[in-house]
């Protein structure tokens, strides 16, 4: 069974002014988001290169904000021109901003401030501060202190929206320590935190005498990973550990006895001591082998997806059943970020005189699948943005991108409903910005890029 015939936008527009549609808000915004999934598909819609910026530092984005000089300057993508939201004074090495995440507001949960109520931008910087930031402001808005006796470096979700986790960088032994044969028991540090308002979950450390030769360590959704050299991948309950060797419940802002030392959780210099230590080896969950410790697990009933552990298999996804470690056969492709691909796709690599597909994402609003392929034409690359049916692999949209493509460079491209932004890092630290805006009358935004290619507003540094 094929497509269906393209709905029309102007009879869904007419539909909803009419008020056809169901007052229920899901229903007003799935209705919303098939219009614009119909404006960025049709033959007439292009997508224009807007503006362009370099910087000597990373460039980030997030839902419409890019962030640069380590998030300390915030530009919105909205606008058709950049538009400054805030730049943050200028600080110490010591106080960059080394990871963060956007926190917007959960939908239905009293909160205690009316500053709550907008997005958030939760930081760590190099000296150890957790940071709420203003995502429109950049004002501070908390802040606590974790610890003296690691290097905290990274933040991801535990539970999105809800439960933050601070890993530290691992501990290396001193080069005379590993010539006297002593090792570092502990390998890293995880903080772990619910938002908003912050509260301590608590730190837990993983300690190589209790997991043995562990090479790195993570949550996700409750469950503590840990991952092995050989490729194994352990999971436990991070709430069972929680119960089982917490040492002491501690409250942020509150006074603290530890080791001696008295002092407030979460401010300089006490920080907040390690109170979950694990003391004997925790009841398992799950076990797996698979390639570079690749492993994600979702979905209902529950699966898993694993590279299968060999150096030729790499590139290679394995679906399986969770309770009984069958292998799915119907869903033989995946893409890196964990959705189904329903067709095959043959991957071209290194092959100069074909198309090489780099970047395969799926795009959930609009239900899309975005390709970026590359073409190798004389001694530069030239990609374009494929956009494809996701239920039945039809390709509805291809895009041009106007910069050409270094597939020896570094690439991240993100396509959020109206805008495709592609971010290039160049030898040296050079990162590159690109952003393309969908326009619906060619002609006009024709004539009206020309004029804004004449100013300094297209092309400019950070």
């Amino acid at each position: 069974m094929g497509p269906s015939q393209k709905p029309n936008v102007c009879g869904r527009l007419s539909r909803r002014a009419l008020g056809f549609f169901s007052r229920d808000a899901g229903m007003v915004q799935r209705t919303n988001l098939g219009i614009l999934r119909a404006l960025v598909c049709q033959e007439s819609t292009k997508f224009k290169n807007v503006w362009t910026t370099h910087s000597k530092s990373p460039i980030a984005y997030e839902r419409g904000r890019i962030y640069f000089n380590n998030y300390r300057c915030c530009i919105s993508s909205v606008a058709s021109e950049p538009r400054k939201l805030y730049e943050m004074p200028r600080c110490s090495k010591s106080e960059k901003i080394e990871d963060a995440l956007l926190w917007e507001c959960p939908v239905g949960e009293m909160l205690p401030s009316p500053s709550d109520y907008k997005s958030s931008l939760i930081a760590l910087t190099a000296h150890n501060w957790l940071l709420r930031i203003s995502a429109t402001t950049g004002k501070v808005l908390e802040k606590i202190y974790l610890a003296s006796y690691c290097k905290f470096r990274y933040l991801s979700w535990d539970t999105p929206q809800e439960v933050i986790a601070v890993k530290s960088a691992q501990n290396k032994s001193s080069t005379l320590a590993r010539q006297a044969g002593i090792q570092q028991p502990v390998l890293l540090y995880l903080a772990v935190f619910h938002v908003l308002p912050f509260s301590l979950i608590g730190i837990l450390e993983i300690n190589k005498k209790i997991f043995g030769n562990v090479t790195d360590a993570t949550l996700s959704h409750g469950i503590l990973i840990v991952m092995y050299s050989s490729g194994l991948v352990r999971l436990y309950s991070f709430q069972a550990i929680t119960k089982q060797f917490m040492q002491q419940k501690l409250d942020l802002g509150c006074a603290c006895r530890w080791g001696g030392t008295t002092g407030t959780v979460g401010e300089a210099p006490f920080g907040i001591p390690c109170n979950i230590k694990i003391t004997d080896t925790p009841p398992l969950l799950f076990e797996v082998s698979s390639l570079e410790n690749a492993f994600q697990i979702g979905g209902h009933p529950w699966h898993y997806i694993i590279t299968p552990n060999k150096k030729k298999q790499k590139g290679v996804f394995h679906i399986c059943a969770l309770k009984d470690n069958s292998l799915n056969e119907n869903l033989p492709t995946v893409t890196a970020s964990g959705r189904v691909v329903k067709r095959s796709f043959t991957i071209l690599d290194d092959d100069p005189e074909q198309e090489t597909f780099k970047i395969v994402d799926y795009e959930d609003e609009l239900d899309l699948l975005s390709v970026v392929a590359v073409t190798q034409i004389d001694a530069e690359g030239k990609a374009h943005l494929d956009f494809h049916c996701n239920e039945y692999g039809t390709l509805l949209k291809s895009i041009p991108l106007m910069e050409s493509w270094d597939v020896t460079y570094s690439h991240e491209v993100y396509f959020d409903r109206d805008l495709v932004l592609h971010i290039e890092q160049k030898p040296s630290r050079v990162f590159s910005c690109y952003v393309y805006q969908m326009v619906c009358d060619p002609g006009e935004e024709e004539e009206t890029t020309d004029k804004r290619n004449k100013t300094d507003h297209n092309n400019f540094t950070f």
